[in-house]
């Protein structure tokens, strides 16, 4: 068998953590990719010594010891989580037709960057798919009948898109108020808990209470009815919950302790493109069988905000 070679430009997303950037940088280094995208946001003013910090952070990605073409996009100033992903990714789309996307705190298995690779080949002129992901929240669901399904949840903790996504992606949902309605949510969520649950975070990040980017991803799907390609078992695991962690202090609670798996090939692909059902339902009631608060405490732990 030809040994697998990563053409698919990579996106890596680094802020102030040395530690775990290091981790995940070892993981490129190990994927050799020929093309390497650094996106680095600047320290914030009224955090002592995090300037140190993200200049180490920065120093770990100078150790290419590969043949890449490396481009860096550092931010002077500090540009907060939403500013700082949607300018960076608006960067290399501008460059790239397609990329695989990876934050400092997401540590992928070798196995991840060949089955993005060969999913954003398979479905690269198919507008219903928007989105590879390499994380299955899904740790008491067994999908077996492929090697990954599609889903109405858009998954970023590892992940790949196309230009042709991304170029229509609005950070500022301007189109929110038109769409706020119950017709709307119902056709992709089950019931009023799960609506309001969405209307709530929605509303906020469209009223600026909470920093993020990829509430407005899920929103766009939504729109579109988009497909995100989810494996059938996890591919990425998070490292960034704990104390140090700028978005993510405290327990990640199930998210955090998620297993690391590879997934095998040749992929058994999906005989329908349409979502599971099944597994979206199990995935929505994981958010909901909480209450209220803790609903949106979890929620919000896994997507990277401090709560």
């Amino acid at each position: 068998m030809e040994e697998f070679k990563l053409t698919t430009p990579i996106a890596f997303i680094v802020f102030n953590r040395p530690d775990t950037t290091k981790k995940v940088f070892e993981s490129i280094r190990q994927a050799k990719p020929k093309q390497l995208f650094i996106i680095a946001d600047g320290a914030r003013n009224n955090k002592s010594g995090e300037e140190q910090k993200c200049l180490e952070t920065r120093a770990i990605t100078e150790h290419i010891d590969w043949d890449c073409k490396v481009l860096r996009n550092y931010a002077s100033n500090n540009l907060g989580c939403r500013n700082r992903v949607t300018s960076g990714l608006d960067w290399v789309f501008n460059n790239v037709s397609e990329a695989i996307i990876l934050e400092d705190d997401c540590l992928p298995h070798p196995t991840f960057f060949r089955y993005c690779q060969e999913l954003l080949l398979k479905y690269k002129n198919d507008d219903k798919v928007m989105m590879v992901s390499g994380n299955n929240v899904l740790t008491d669901y067994e999908h077996r009948e492929s090697s990954y399904y599609f889903s109405n949840y858009a998954h970023i903790w590892g992940w790949a898109t196309w230009e042709r996504v991304w170029k229509n992606y609005d950070v500022e949902m301007a189109d929110w108020n038109q769409n706020n309605s119950d017709n709307f949510f119902s056709q992709h969520l089950s019931n009023k808990t799960a609506i309001e649950f969405w209307r709530t975070l929605i509303n906020d990040v469209y009223n600026s209470k909470i920093d993020t980017w990829d509430i407005q991803l899920q929103y766009y799907f939504w729109k579109q009815n988009g497909l995100t390609a989810i494996p059938s078992k996890n591919l990425v695991v998070n490292l960034g919950f704990g104390l140090e962690a700028t978005n993510t202090a405290g327990s990640g609670g199930l998210y955090e302790k998620m297993k690391l798996s590879s997934i095998n090939f040749p992929l058994v692909h999906p005989k329908f493109l349409k979502p599971n059902i099944e597994a979206d339902t199990f995935e929505n009631k994981l958010y909901h069988k909480f209450g209220y608060k803790e609903k949106i405490r979890r929620y919000l732990l896994k997507i990277g905000i401090k709560v």
